[in-house]
């Protein structure tokens, strides 16, 4: 297989400053991407208060709440991730942000105050096309960076930019405790006067504009990020790869990395590029010989990620609900401290764990391999929600002073989350797959995984859901909660399987060589026969 000089010497560059600001223009995306999507409880913890008062808001709405902007993920990672290679990745790149800012904007500017069918069915909107443009940054993230890192460190690298998520988790919730803090001390007299009139859920008017204000912080870092993302250059593999122009791959480089090519650029002036087979137009996406030479892939990425989303994403947006530890829900004094709370919970468990996770994959990934972390991430977590969940009915739903212990262990399930594959699922399909081809595969395995992350999510809520009729209000059976833990501790287990039988290492190869082994193996398989082109 010929080899570009150009790519040869992306993957041998030492590490230099643009690498670093290449991890925090694409990471800035993914830390609004989490801001975004891990808001929204205590949002509805808000919204539950503010419109709906002594009726239940309704597992129905809640649901809704909840997967609308996931479902806008998932559609938008298949729709931006196919364009990323029709079009070029810094050409959407650009297009997702604006979505995500305008969308914010209109999240917190959801038409109506007192008609609550109309306020959600606004904000459901202004969510779904939020998490089109979320769903897009996922797979333009994953391969700009794969793209533009070395193969030494290219883990380290996007595991970097993933773990931004950790921090926009963490942002979500101190930017709520703080407006919910300034927002009470500014409203004191309303709460006090509300209180001594007997009123039982305490939500002043101004409350409503607390939780949009929240919502449309989101806009911020996105667009701070705007500018710098429309000047980065297309990367050098889809200039070469798939427009075919290693010259202006090699001007783009060395306008923006120290690296000397100059060499490489007279060479691409003099020779006719010949593309490996892999990169060719010798067959199509989703043909036959697609299916053979990457079928076993994306199989293996799409299939995983969906397992660990399932996970994740129930732990996450339903934190507060699982630890409730009794029969009766939390009682809580006013609308600013009930969402206080569930914001001040995420905190804590992202701040010990969530975060630490990602930085010992961002070290070790590069070390110990892709599959190992995986391996053990799903290994991990399935032992801890079986630890948690076997005793949960008749142990830790009834010892309300061992509450630390549980999130100790609770905390540990997002520690291995992200020390494994909800950080990894991220990484492998950026470099299992051919150029043309790498950000469209990639957006699928993603747009799996939030299909996983519905799944998991309005499975809990509706499996676990227990209503207390002379209040209206719903929140997890203890028993159910139990079972529901054993479920997602089988779905880790069936993790470690799709692991272990069908991902391939991509550790210190460079991604025309992971694209290559693939080939190799499969023409081995076939003896050494070259497959019809479709």
């Amino acid at each position: 297989m010929p080899e570009l000089r150009v790519l040869s010497a992306l993957d041998a560059a030492r590490l230099q400053w643009y690498h670093f600001k290449a991890i925090m223009i694409a990471g800035l995306g993914l830390f609004t991407d989490a801001y975004d999507l891990f808001c929204i409880a205590p949002i509805m913890k808000m919204i539950s208060q503010i419109y709906y008062h002594k009726d239940s808001i309704g597992t129905a709405v809640l649901s809704i709440s909840y997967v609308i902007a996931l479902f806008g993920t998932a559609l938008g990672q298949l729709i931006f991730g196919y364009l990323g290679d029709r079009v070029g990745r810094r050409k959407v790149y650009g297009l997702c942000l604006l979505i995500m800012v305008f969308s914010s904007f209109g999240c917190g500017f959801s038409v109506c105050t007192t008609r609550r069918s109309c306020v959600m069915a606004s904000l459901a909107f202004f969510r779904f096309v939020l998490g089109l443009g979320i769903g897009g940054d996922y797979p333009l993230s994953a391969t700009i960076m794969s793209e533009f890192a070395n193969k030494k460190t290219r883990g380290a690298f996007i595991a970097a930019v993933f773990s931004m998520q950790g921090l926009g988790i963490l942002m979500s919730s101190a930017v709520t405790m703080a407006v919910c803090e300034a927002f009470k001390m500014v409203g004191e007299g309303s709460l006090e006067k509300m209180e001594a009139a007997g009123v039982e859920t305490l939500a002043p008017a101004e409350s409503d504009i607390a939780w949009r204000l929240i919502l449309m912080i989101g806009a911020i870092p996105a667009a701070l990020t705007f500018y710098w993302r429309m000047l980065m250059p297309e990367t050098a593999r889809y200039t070469a790869l798939v427009e075919n122009n290693a010259r202006q791959a090699a001007k783009d480089m060395q306008k923006v990395m120290s690296v000397s090519m100059s060499q490489v650029a007279e060479d691409t002036l003099s020779e006719t590029l010949e593309l490996p087979p892999s990169t060719s137009s010798s067959y199509k996406l989703f043909s036959r010989r697609f299916f053979s030479l990457h079928g076993r892939d994306l199989f293996a990425a799409s299939a995983n990620w969906f397992l660990v989303d399932v996970v994740f994403y129930t732990s996450n947006l339903l934190l507060s609900q699982i630890f409730s530890f009794s029969n009766k829900p939390l009682n809580s004094t006013n609308v600013y401290d009930s969402a206080f709370e569930v914001a001040k919970l995420a905190a804590i468990v992202a701040a010990c764990s969530t975060i630490p996770g990602y930085w010992f994959t961002v070290y070790f990934i590069d070390r110990i391999g892709r599959v190992k972390i995986q391996l053990m991430g799903f290994f991990c977590m399935a032992v801890v929600y079986l630890v948690a969940g076997v005793p949960y009915s008749w142990y830790w739903s009834k010892h309300e002073k061992t509450n630390k212990g549980f999130m100790v262990l609770y905390g540990l399930i997002f520690f291995f989350s992200n020390f494994g594959p909800n950080t990894t699922t991220f990484i492998i399909p950026a470099e299992l797959f051919p150029a043309r081809f790498r950000s469209t595969c990639h957006g699928i395995s993603g747009a799996a995984g939030k299909f996983g992350a519905i799944v998991g999510t309005v499975g809990f809520l509706w499996a676990t859901q227990h209503e207390e009729e002379d209040k209206g209000e719903v929140f997890p059976e203890v028993r159910r909660v139990r079972i529901a833990f054993l479920i997602l501790g089988a779905v880790c287990i069936a993790g470690v399987l799709v692991t272990y039988f069908y991902t391939r290492e991509t550790m210190g190869r460079s991604l025309e060589e992971n694209e290559e082994d693939e080939i190799d193996s499969t023409c081995a398989s076939s003896g050494n026969e070259l497959f019809p082109i479709e």
